[in-house]
Formats: C-alpha cells, sequence, structure tokens
C-alpha cells in the first residue's frame, strides 16, 4: 500500500528527512531530475518550463538546467528576474541555471506566452505547489489559461497549479496536466474533488532512498490500495467446499416502488462469491423478486399499505438473520416506519451488518443533530459497515457539506470516533471511494464515469456483501476487504464500458460483468506479484 499524505503531513515528511541528513537543498536537485527524467521520455526537442516564485519554481529551475544539457532547447518563464525569486533555494538554482544554455523569459505578454507554449513540445508547469488554496493572481491566471486553451502536452510538478493539494478544489484557472511527477508521496487533493480529472497520470517520485524507513514515523491521510496489496485476500475456492461455508448473505431490501435494488444487490452478492443468498422483501414485491431471481429464495415479509416493511417486519426478519454470515439492509427499502424499525433491530443484534441507502436514511432520521452525536445508536457486538455516498453522509453527520474526498473522510472518522468501536467500517462512495476504519483509511482504485449511473450503488453494495461473506472467519480485515470489493466494482464499470460505452452503462451491465472483474483483479495481482518475485530472484 503506498501512503496519501495531507500537505502538513507533507511538511512533516520533509523535516524528518532533513533531520536525517537530507536537506530540501538536495530534495529539490533530486526532484528536478526526476522530472527531467519523465520529460527526457517523451523525447522532446523544445521544452518549455513555468516556474514560480516558490520551491516549486525551484524544481522546474533544476529540470530545466539538466534537459538543456541533455541537448533540448530549453526555454523558461518566470515572474521576476532571478534575483528577484523570493526562496533563497529556489533563487539559488535559478541563478545557476539562468547562466547556462537555457533561455530565460521574464514577464511575457500573453501573445509572447502563446507563441513559446506553441513552438514547444512539452510544457512543465512549475508554477504553484502544495501550498495553494484560493484563487490565482496575474500572471498565473492568465499563464494558466493560455496553456489550457492551446492544448499542449504538460507534466506538472507535484500538483497542477491551480489545485488545492489539501481539498482537490481548483481554481478557475487551473492547469490540465498530461502527467503530475507528484514528490515524495502522493497528496490527497490528488484522488479528491478536481484532482484526478486534472493531474492525469499520477507518476511519484520517492527521491529519498530511505523513504520506507521514515515515511511510517509520520501520520497518513489515506493509503492507496492496488490490487497487489489484495492478493492476500484472493484465494481459491477448496474442493470441499458448500454452499453454506462458502459464504451466505441476507438481503433484506426492496419495496412496491423499487423492487429492483433489492434484485441488483443480491444478484451482485452471488456473482461476488456468496454461496447462498436469500433476498427478505415486502410481501408486495416478493413474487416479482421470484420471478426475476429464479436461483435466489425470496422471503415475503409483511408490508404496510404503501408495500414498505410493516409494522411485523421487524420481528420476523430479526428472527431469521442470525442464520446468515452477512446481512445487506436497505436498497429500495423507503424510510417508512415499519423500515425503521428493521434497521433498529438489526443493529441490536449481533450478525455482521452491512447498512446501504435507505437504511442509512432511516438511521440519519433517528438521530439527534447527527449520528455522531448519538453514537448510541451504532455500537454494538456485531461488525458494522455503512455505504453512503456523499449527500448520506452529509445526512448522517447533521448536514455538514460532504463534497470530495478529503470531507468524506473527516465525516466518516467523526463517525467511527464517536462510536470508539474498532468494528466498524464506513465506506464513502464517490468519483473516488475511501474505505475509513478506526485507524486506517484505504483509497482503491477509483472507476470510470460510467458507474455514475442509477443502481449502481445498490451493486456495489451486493459486491460487499458477497466478498465480506466469504471472508466472515477473517473480520479483522475488513477494511482489506472493503478496499477489494470497491475495486472489483470499479473493473465492472471498465469492463462494462469497454463492451457497452462509457456512456451507455445501466447498472445491471454491471452485474453481468463482475466475473470478469474479479478475474482482471486478481490477474493483475498476481502478474505484479509475479514481477516483485523476480525483481527480488535478481537482488533488485
Amino acid at each position: 500500500m503506498k501512503p496519501v499524505l495531507s500537505t502538513e503531513e507533507v511538511r512533516r515528511l520533509e523535516d524528518l528527512i532533513e533531520k536525517e541528513g537530507t536537506s530540501k537543498a538536495e530534495l529539490m536537485e533530486l526532484a528536478g531530475e526526476f522530472v527531467a527524467s519523465l520529460a527526457e521520455a517523451r523525447s522532446p526537442k523544445s521544452v518549455l518550463v513555468l516556474c514560480g516564485f516558490g520551491n516549486n519554481g525551484g524544481d522546474g529551475w533544476v529540470a530545466a538546467d539538466i534537459l538543456s544539457q541533455k541537448g533540448s532547447d530549453v526555454h523558461v518563464v518566470t515572474p521576476v528576474d532571478p534575483d528577484e525569486i523570493p526562496s533563497a533555494l529556489a533563487r539559488h538554482v535559478a541563478r545557476r541555471t539562468a547562466g547556462r544554455d537555457v533561455a530565460v523569459h521574464v514577464g511575457p505578454s500573453r501573445d509572447e506566452l502563446v507563441e513559446l507554449i506553441e513552438q514547444s513540445d512539452l510544457v512543465i508547469d512549475a508554477i504553484l505547489g502544495t501550498g495553494f488554496h484560493g484563487e490565482l493572481r496575474p500572471p498565473f491566471n492568465i499563464w494558466i489559461s493560455a496553456l489550457n486553451e492551446i492544448g499542449a502536452s504538460v507534466i506538472s510538478v507535484d500538483v497542477p497549479s491551480g489545485l488545492d493539494s489539501e481539498t482537490g478544489e481548483r481554481a478557475e484557472a487551473c492547469v490540465r496536466a498530461d502527467l503530475t511527477a507528484t514528490m515524495l508521496a502522493p497528496k490527497i487533493g490528488l484522488y479528491s474533488g478536481d484532482g484526478p480529472e486534472f493531474a492525469g497520470e499520477l507518476v511519484c517520485g520517492e527521491l529519498y532512498d530511505n523513504l520506507d524507513e521514515v515515511i511510517g514515523e509520520v501520520d497518513h491521510a489515506a493509503e492507496f490500495v492496488d490490487p497487489v496489496d489484495m492478493a492476500d485476500f484472493i484465494e481459491p475456492l477448496p474442493g470441499n467446499i458448500d454452499k453454506y461455508s462458502r459464504g451466505s448473505v441476507l438481503v433484506v431490501a426492496g419495496s412496491a416502488m423499487y423492487p429492483g435494488a433489492a434484485m441488483m444487490a443480491a444478484k451482485s452478492a452471488a456473482r461476488a462469491g456468496a454461496g447462498y443468498v436469500t433476498v427478505a422483501a415486502p410481501d408486495s414485491c416478493a413474487n416479482l423478486i421470484r420471478l426475476a431471481l429464479p436461483s435466489i429464495p425470496v422471503v415475503a415479509i409483511p408490508s404496510d399499505s404503501r408495500g414498505s416493511f410493516g409494522a411485523a417486519a421487524r420481528s420476523v426478519i430479526c428472527e431469521i438473520a442470525p442464520k446468515y454470515d452477512v446481512v445487506l439492509c436497505g436498497p429500495g427499502m423507503t424510510t417508512a416506519s415499519g423500515c425503521m424499525q428493521v434497521v433498529s433491530g438489526l443493529l441490536e443484534s449481533d450478525v455482521p451488518l452491512i447498512l446501504d441507502a435507505d437504511a442509512l436514511n432511516c438511521l440519519g432520521r433517528g438521530s439527534i443533530d447527527g449520528i455522531d452525536k448519538t453514537p448510541e445508536l451504532l455500537r454494538r457486538n456485531g461488525a458494522l459497515i455503512l455505504t453512503p455516498h456523499h449527500r448520506e453522509l452529509s445526512r448522517l453527520v447533521a448536514g455538514d457539506p460532504v463534497h470530495d474526498l478529503r470531507s468524506a473522510i473527516e465525516a466518516s472518522q467523526r463517525i467511527l470516533w464517536a462510536c470508539g468501536s474498532d468494528n466498524m467500517l464506513v465506506i464513502a462512495k464517490g468519483p473516488t471511494t475511501a474505505v475509513v476504519g478506526v485507524d486506517k483509511v484505504l483509497i482503491p482504485t477509483a472507476g470510470p464515469a460510467s458507474l455514475a449511473t442509477a443502481g449502481s450503488g445498490d451493486v456495489l453494495s451486493g459486491i460487499i456483501a458477497g466478498i465480506v461473506a466469504t471472508a466472515h472467519a477473517r473480520s479483522d480485515a475488513w477494511p482489506e476487504f472493503g478496499a477489494y470489493a470497491v475495486t472489483v466494482h470499479s473493473y465492472t464499470g471498465f469492463a462494462a464500458a469497454a463492451e457497452m460505452g462509457e456512456r451507455s452503462v445501466i447498472a445491471t451491465d454491471l452485474i453481468d460483468v463482475i466475473g470478469q472483474a474479479l478475474q482482471l483483479v486478481e490477474d493483475e495481482a498476481m502478474h505484479a506479484l509475479t514481477g516483485l518475485g523476480a525483481a527480488a530472484s535478481k537482488g533488485e
């Protein structure tokens, strides 16, 4: 797993590295070398480097120096003369580079800048670094708008200029990079908000040889999870398994208005590996679900006059729930009175429980000033997974805005820390999903825009249930299994988009390719492990 750091955590890491004997000046040289190596790989004949006032600009000056020595025609644009750069480190490398075979342009007009961009094969964006937030002022907003309008090939240093490295919020003018060369560790803002769209391909330069030894001494905002990190959780089915020992799921879902949500969640759980899946649905829609899912038993539960779970539902569901390894509650259920009683009854049981969709809305309605203020609602002996999207998560914390990865993580941690439970997990769904435990935050691979379709969340909840059910003996690793499930869901988006086209994917398409997605994750994990093993055998 790869650490993902906040801006403050990066500063602490740099200070720690300096205490270990590698100065910030040395790190600047190493950062510039890394950027230059990425640029050189693209074989540019001419390179334009846009440098700001600070140390990010210093990285750009170093890269410009190296590329010019390797034969590229290099031009540097700077807002002030090198002698007037306020950062001492950046001023030093700028003076050095300006005295060599590099063309320096101080404060060019927009027309002059446009001409320089159009004449360049590659542009290096070293304008602003991790300290930026808010809006840009001239000349940088002018530079960036010109750069984006021309559509040049761009490598950004550390973060695209105009992007907040903490929140992922972008200024009105923000560099749209083809590649972002981030230093030491990825920043949380590169995965949040507008970060994924504007960062392009993300490559991390570790710079410091002993990084693995020191990075554990600073807190991590999160950890990025690759398929290779899931290799220990991908196990072949033993020959002596049966449908019950393979893992069983009870899906408590559906209503007369939304029977399809129960169907999609249940079928996804079965496709994701559960050996035995049962649906408990209101009798108003039970027969419809039976017709759609002939391989899945359906228990008809007494309904109310509107086709949702009725007053008798709680006792019936709570009686059968302990027979299953995992209970998934919520998809298409509505927030009727009987549904709220079902949710409270399941919370009072000890069965491992996943609450999704309307079950979360029932929670929100039953809390006072947010469930972080009424944590007794969620304290239980059995394990608990909540799967809110941003709006649901905002409702769970009494309407505090949740609009990006960073705020979703913070809201999830508020809930977890208030409850003080080490067997609870929040899977905060969004363009980039965070799997948040009490003591760790995992960021799995994000899926494509094709996942932004009605019912996609029902498919994800089913995948989570199916995968967690097969891991009931390893509940201590639920964060990792949660990340595995999210990754599989992401890969269904890629697989379905490849077949249907990104704009045409609907939720049922995702279910049909869960098997392909599971295989893709497994193949990628095994391929990476094989590569690591080969490297180790060579002593690399």
